[in-house]
């Protein structure tokens, strides 16, 4: 199958004639889809068609949008107001599209005592609940307890 450079349908034609006839127009015989019956050639400059295809490419890259990872680190026995500025940043992140880490790191005799960490984590995932959802459950990683929170 056989389009011409005016975007013009030949029908099914033979090898030889398709390379001749891009030959006469100066052009390319470009396979476009190999897996069709019968294959689709198209007569066109192959350096445009990728510079074009790079182009398409690049601009499909500038418009999508990464989401990146924030970190939000307590201490199990965090301040009220602390607590409400954190609350208030994750907010914000949450807002632009991020996902949300919150780390809790355990010191010193803390570590005794992760039922308190583990409280504060549950605090912030209700907290949370109607803009969020939990992407990983709190789990304990040495003396620290990681959660990972996104965006509904």
């Amino acid at each position: 199958m056989l389009i011409d450079a005016e975007g013009e349908k030949r029908g099914v034609v033979a090898l030889e004639d398709a390379l001749e006839l891009a030959a006469e127009a100066g052009l390319d015989l470009v396979e476009v889809s190999p897996g069709a019956k019968p294959p689709v050639c198209k007569i066109l400059d192959y350096g445009k068609y990728k510079y074009q295809a790079q182009k398409k490419a690049a601009e499909a890259r500038k418009k999508q949008k990464t989401v990146e990872v924030k970190e939000i680190k307590m201490r199990p026995n965090i301040d009220t107001h602390d607590y409400d500025v954190k609350v208030r940043k994750m907010h914000e992140f949450f807002a632009n599209g991020d996902k949300v880490k919150v780390t809790l790191r355990f010191r010193g005799r803390e570590m005794a005592h992760q039922e308190l960490g583990t409280a504060l984590l549950r605090k912030v995932q209700t907290q949370m609940d109607e803009i969020a959802k939990v992407e990983m459950y709190p789990r304990l990683e040495g003396r620290q307890m990681i959660m990972v929170l996104a965006p509904k």
